[in-house]
């Protein structure tokens, strides 16, 4: 198949609106990532069969010019999409084979594809220098069509670099000639006149010129990979919106199993998905195309990609931030809204207990006691609770301020100095932290005033643990407390007291293995401290 009918016009194509029939991309797309995940083996596929290639240009005979030519030919289109200076070397050694066994038609041949390869990777001066070259002459038809699309793309890659209302419209006219010279000299066959339906004005298109159409003609042509994602590229420029992405998704999942690195279609992709704000997506695959553009040697291509993965990046980390934003908006209002029917639910049962204490004077001294010993129960189970939410709450409070005081550093680096100012002013991260554990001390000794004797009471005395002057609590005993208050998950007792999960880890290892009891049931020692109500404690 001819190479002009993957580009022709294809700089002059503009914005059809897509038809209403609804193609799946979203399918495709997740079939695509998959592959993303395997690219690194279909690249070891090429590279064992370029392998094969090099052993046997390697062990062919020098004098031989067909097979020479022939092996470095199938290297250069092995390479042609994959390694821009390899496929140069590879052209090159096509050229000197011809010159020194003088072959001319293949050395026009060779030049042909050397300015193609230029082209590729925006050697655009080159490229025109090697087209200067070629005597245009005594061309055959088959190559006449090949040197006049080589120069039609050459015109519109300068025509796409330069991207000026008035100097780019030149190249682009001389490109439109070429192509029409090139079609003039050799016409479209009927597979080429039918992918070009799929650009006529919506006016002309039947109801069967559908996406699914185009989709199902390419198929049935049973093309080879790379040969189906050229074309599905190129009818992609017809289509805009979700047709498009399945058609350029289509041509990258083709460009990866053919290890293509020299690939459009994974760039137009990206950018379609950024128009239609699925910019997680689009970044994903616009790290795709400068990873290609990167080890093809695309340089063009890489300073395109370069100019718009920062924007694509920098509104996808707003995305993420907004997203942020409106988690914590709403754990704060579930938190209002949780709070609030907890407090109900403490006053309706308060009314509850109240009515059965009523209903309980009625009843013998020996029920009204045993009442009594319930309420109490409760009370120090409810207690427990509130202090244990008390103590989450606050940690994540303190974990907020942390994430604050982070945002506003990066506020600064963005200079937005007077917000960041305003924001810093009103964090007291250690004082908040210092406030937090005097709460947490003078709570729970409240409660558990006999705490410290009896934890010290399950270790030796050389081994005992107690606190200095001026503190209520150390670091060991905290451990131990909140542990008491049945918080048992040790990455939660390392957010509370902002300790890394193995400091905790090794305070509670040390501790058990200096105890007087076996260290499996020291923690159910700790568990059986008695809470002491310090109304009745006197």
């Amino acid at each position: 198949m001819k190479i002009k009918l993957l580009f022709i016009n294809i700089f002059l194509l503009s914005s059809f609106t897509g038809y209403s029939q609804n193609v799946k991309s979203d399918s495709l797309l997740k079939v695509l990532k998959a592959e993303l995940a395997r690219e690194n083996f279909y690249d070891l596929k090429k590279g064992k069969q370029i392998n094969r290639l090099r052993n046997r240009l390697q062990h062919t005979d020098s004098a031989n010019f067909e097979v020479q030519y022939d092996l470095c030919s199938q290297l250069s289109d092995q390479y042609h999409s994959f390694k821009f200076d390899s496929a140069f070397a590879y052209v090159k050694k096509m050229i000197d084979l011809s010159v020194k066994f003088q072959n001319k038609e293949k050395l026009i041949h060779s030049e042909i594809l050397l300015g193609t390869v230029l082209i590729n990777t925006g050697f655009y001066k080159e490229a025109f220098e090697v087209t200067e070259k070629i005597d245009t002459n005594c061309l055959s038809n088959s190559l006449k069509t090949d040197y006049l699309v080589l120069h039609a793309r050459l015109n519109a890659g300068i025509g796409d670099y330069d991207n000026d209302a008035y100097f780019s419209k030149q190249y682009y006219k001389q490109s439109a000639d070429d192509f029409k010279s090139a079609e003039t000299v050799t016409p479209s066959n009927e597979f080429e006149k039918t992918i070009n339906l799929a650009f006529l004005p919506e006016s002309e298109k039947s109801s069967k010129l559908t996406p699914q159409f185009f989709y199902n003609t390419i198929m049935q042509r049973r093309l080879p990979e790379h040969g189906i994602a050229m074309v599905a590229t190129r009818i992609s420029y017809a289509y805009s919106g979700e047709n498009r992405i399945f058609f350029l998704a289509l041509a990258t999942l083709n460009d990866i199993r053919s290890a293509t690195k020299e690939t459009l279609a994974v760039f137009l992709l990206g950018q379609e998905l950024f128009k239609l704000n699925r910019t997680a997506d689009a970044y994903i695959f616009m790290q795709e195309a400068a990873k290609n553009a990167k080890f093809y040697g695309t340089r063009n291509r890489a300073v395109q990609i370069e100019s718009i993965l920062p924007v694509v990046a920098s509104k996808l980390i707003d995305e993420k931030q907004h997203e942020r934003d409106k988690l914590l908006i709403g754990i704060l209002i579930f938190m209002i809204v949780a709070v609030l029917l907890f407090f109900l639910l403490v006053i309706y049962r308060k009314q509850i207990l109240r009515i059965k204490a009523n209903e309980q004077e009625i009843k013998a001294k020996n029920k009204e006691l045993e009442s009594v010993n319930g309420k109490l129960w409760e009370a120090s189970k409810i207690k427990e609770e509130l202090i244990g939410l008390f103590f989450k709450t606050c940690s994540s409070y303190i974990e907020t301020l942390d994430k604050v005081k982070r945002k506003t550093q990066r506020n600064i680096k963005l200079g937005k100095y007077n917000d960041a100012n305003a924001v810093l002013n009103n964090v007291r991260i250690e004082q908040e932290k210092g406030q937090l554990f005097n709460t947490l001390d003078t709570v729970f000794l409240t409660m558990f005033p006999n705490f410290i004797d009896a934890f010290n009471g399950l270790l030796k005395p050389e081994d005992q643990v107690w606190p200095k002057n001026g503190e209520t609590l150390n670091a060991t005993l905290r451990i131990f407390a909140l542990m008491r208050l049945g918080i048992d998950d040790l990455e939660v007792i390392a957010k509370i007291l902002d300790y890394s999960l193995s400091t905790v880890y090794t305070y509670k290892m040390r501790i058990k293995s200096k105890a007087l009891v076996p260290a499996d049931i020291f923690e159910q020692q700790i568990m059986d401290i008695k809470f002491i109500d310090s109304r009745t404690a006197g």
